[in-house]
């Protein structure tokens, strides 16, 4: 019951968090990304995960954040979006690794275009007190990429070792 209850509210609650905080503060805080690491170290000897399954999470999630890491060194994204990334890498591990990378950058790219193509057209005016949509709004912001990223996390969560160990 308790295994349950973790496996269902750490991974898809962070998720959430992400995605919310991301949208209205353009930041994902690194307590998110510890949340999800310490929850995995709980949650992955409760689905029968054994030292060197966890060992494989944890160097594809190095990798992970070895590769977002660089592409944040350009510009491209954000230092709390590449930790999202790799703790998200955690959870979904090998099986489902590739499927969360296509999602995160197609969910990405829509809700980049989406932005563009909104950031193109005037605020109205009864929005302009709300200070996260003018951020929002702002041409020269950049994109809540967290939105994608939690989107996609939980699009596969379904296929993990996580769920299918609430089957059984």
């Amino acid at each position: 019951m308790i295994k349950d209850l973790l496996l269902l509210t750490i991974f898809p609650g962070a998720m959430a968090l992400a995605a919310a905080t991301d949208l209205f503060t353009m930041t994902v805080p690194n307590r998110i990304a510890l949340v999800l690491v310490a929850g995995f170290l709980v949650a992955a000897p409760l689905v029968g995960l054994g030292w060197a399954e966890i060992g494989l999470h944890f160097g594809l999630a190095i990798a992970a954040l070895v590769v977002t890491f660089t592409l944040f060194s350009f510009g491209w994204i954000g230092g709390g979006d590449a930790k999202l990334f790799a703790a998200t890498c955690l959870w979904v591990g090998p099986a489902a690794i590739l499927n969360y990378s296509v999602f995160s950058a197609l969910i990405g790219g829509a809700l980049t275009v989406a932005l563009l193509f909104w950031r193109g057209v005037p605020l109205p005016a009864m929005l302009i007190s709300q200070d996260w949509l003018v951020r929002l709004h702002d041409p020269k912001e950049g994109v809540p990429y967290g939105i994608a990223l939690a989107a996609a996390g939980l699009l596969v969560y379904p296929d993990t070792l996580f769920m299918v160990a609430l089957g059984g």
